[in-house]
């Protein structure tokens, strides 16, 4: 008997759960090989020792030996800092309002921007200040991308007639394209799904 389009993403999922253990397994022996611990408050940290061995690999800044085309794109990447911080704020506000008023339970900004890679002994300043501008950069449109996929799943849940490429993940539950009896039946469902924080 055929699998039916629930079970198969059911299935899907568990798979991906199983991954995603497998994935944070090996990560979790891989930093304690590296010396990885975490201090009383619970944040990770790195024994002496280690921090030792990644100090020896450090390499100077080096600016002279940069190559022109980094130096000259340069201003153009932290140009970037700047309309990331306004969609941080604006989006952070929008769920403030929208979300409390709605009844959405909100995105929590800490799972998605993580800044932590600075406190890496072998990377020079210049490379820690990149690692905090990429992590905070991916991490601020992570934040947006989960507020407007919650807000699309509370207005309108319901998938495109064209494909769509690296659509979120709540996307795949929603209704098909034209399914006009669906749409009316679970709209209440989807929000009350975002109520309870799914």
């Amino acid at each position: 008997m055929a699998e039916t389009l629930e079970q198969l993403i059911d299935r899907l999922r568990a798979v991906e759960a199983q991954i995603e253990a497998a994935f944070a397994e090996r990560d979790a022996a891989r930093a304690a090989e590296f010396g990885l611990t975490a201090d009383a408050s619970g944040k990770p940290c790195f024994k002496a020792d280690a921090l030792r061995r990644q100090r020896a690999h450090r390499k100077g800044v080096g600016l002279a030996r940069t190559p022109w085309p980094t130096l000259l794109t340069m201003p153009l990447i932290y140009g970037m800092a700047l309309p990331l911080f306004v969609l941080d704020i604006s989006v952070s506000l929008y769920q403030l309002g929208c979300f409390t008023a709605w009844g959405i339970a909100r995105v929590r900004r800490s799972e998605y921007v993580v800044v932590d890679r600075h406190r890496l002994g072998y990377l020079n300043p210049v490379q820690k200040l990149n690692c905090v501008f990429c992590g905070y950069g991916n991490g601020v449109i992570a934040y947006a991308r989960e507020i407007t996929a919650r807000t699309e799943q509370y207005w309108c849940p319901i998938k495109h007639a064209l494909k769509v490429k690296g659509s979120h993940e709540r996307y795949r539950d929603f209704q098909a394209y034209g399914d006009v009896e669906g749409f009316v039946k679970s709209s209440g469902a989807y929000r009350e799904r975002l109520k309870r924080g799914q």
